[in-house]
């Protein structure tokens, strides 16, 4: 007879809670508790909201294993899912089947759905239309009033713009779904709250995958609509698989547009590096160095093990959740030499930002041709660029699933 999966230690008062805030004296870094435990061993037990204690796994090298194991599963409804809050975790039944849920050969075929518009070449070819967009708020900038907040008028509508644009959803459209959106990545989620942001996106794509079929568009909703025509999908899984694009494609970018922009000013000296230089291979490799550094997913990714899996020196049971940290494994001592130096002449393309594995993230091309055309237009439009308050004033999004600012006040 199979024990049922152990989620505590018997010291139960030397677990941290999960997550911790980063520190305001330095806000770019991993916990100090957490890199601290990290050192010491790559895996290890937290708390999280519920009360439960998954592993925690800080390890560069355990987090690839780890990820390319078949024995990890992103299936939330497996017991012992570590549930990032309560919302999540009450939804889970009311969410159908989508590539971030499932596994194997399922996961595999939601993610042929979603190929075609994040191909390299279908990127590349926006190149010019991300340049322009970034020309004309850059433009709305500077024309506005100084200091500006450089959130409102480039963070977020630059990605918003582009997600919008690639899927087929209205631009004019945004405040809303950003709204609902917004409850999605909210770390304190009610299950109330939680369902009704689930139900008004899932009706707002559902509407618009239905327009798609009458009047099909160059997009990437149209792909989805054809799998529903098709039979391959049903209206509610083609919904979801929206509505996750939706909330990646600009929250995610979006946060980091305005952290690696402070960050940057924070090291002026790297700043200089982008603004006095033209080379596409040193610009592509300062994003990667960005985003390594910064890890905006500070929240880890979750998942469960589906058998026990001896690694680290420690045992994982079946049922046990796991934590994927990805700021400690960007920055390891033993992968990475002085992680918290921001370097961008690092070869950092074997950062774990965008995962490791069969799930990492699919419109990772995307994010890559935003940030470089951003932060690279950006120091050389700017290059007088600097804070408009001291560091100390810049509120933080400790509370949401992607970490960045809520404002970002910028003068020249």
């Amino acid at each position: 007879m199979t024990e049922a999966p152990t989620h505590t230690t018997t010291d139960t008062a030397a677990i941290p809670e999960f997550p911790l805030l980063r520190s305001s004296a330095c806000p770019f870094a991993p916990p100090a508790e957490l890199l601290a435990a990290g050192k010491s061993k790559p895996l290890s037990r937290v708390r999280i909201w519920d009360g439960s204690t998954p592993w925690l796994v800080a390890g560069y090298a355990e987090y690839k294993t780890l990820m390319s194991d078949p024995r990890v599963s992103v299936n939330d409804h497996v017991e012992g899912f570590p549930h990032w809050n309560e919302g999540m975790k009450a939804i889970k039944d009311q969410r159908p089947k989508s590539l971030f849920t499932t596994d194997g050969e399922e996961h595999s075929r939601y993610r042929r759905m979603l190929t075609k518009p994040f191909t390299f070449k279908r990127v590349e070819a926006l190149r010019p239309v991300i340049q322009q967009v970034t020309d004309e708020h850059i433009d709305r900038l500077l024309a506005g009033p100084n200091p500006g907040d450089l959130v409102a008028a480039l963070s977020l509508p630059v990605p918003t713009l582009m997600i919008s644009e690639m899927l087929g959803v209205p631009y004019g459209d945004h405040e809303f779904f950003q709204s609902y959106a917004s409850v999605n990545v909210d770390r304190f989620a009610t299950k109330e709250q939680a369902a009704e942001g689930r139900a008004e996106l899932a009706r707002y794509l559902v509407d618009l995958i239905k327009l798609k079929l009458e009047q099909p568009g160059e997009d990437a909703l149209t792909d989805i609509a054809e799998r529903v025509r098709a039979g391959e999908i049903d209206m509610r899984e083609a919904a979801q698989l929206g509505t996750g694009l939706l909330i990646a494609g600009h929250e995610t970018s979006a946060n980091m547009i305005s952290l690696g922009t402070l960050a940057l000013l924070e090291n002026p000296e790297q700043f200089a590096l982008l603004r006095d230089n033209d080379d596409p291979k040193i610009v592509a490799n300062a994003v990667e160095e960005l985003l390594r550094y910064l890890s905006i997913i500070h929240n880890g990714q979750r998942r469960v093990a589906i058998d026990d899996i001896e690694i680290g020196g420690e045992t994982i049971r079946a049922g046990d959740g796991l934590i994927f940290d990805l700021s400690l494994g960007n920055w390891d001592e033993a992968a990475w030499e002085h992680p918290e130096a921001l370097d961008l002449k690092r070869p950092a393309l074997q950062h774990l930002s965008f995962g490791f594995g069969p799930h990492q993230c699919v419109g990772q091309q995307l994010a890559r041709a935003e940030l470089q055309i951003v932060f690279r237009t950006l120091a050389q439009r700017i290059p007088t660029l600097r804070l408009a308050v001291p560091l100390d004033k810049i509120e933080f999004k400790h509370d949401r699933l992607a970490y960045g600012t809520y404002e970002l006040p910028v003068t020249w």
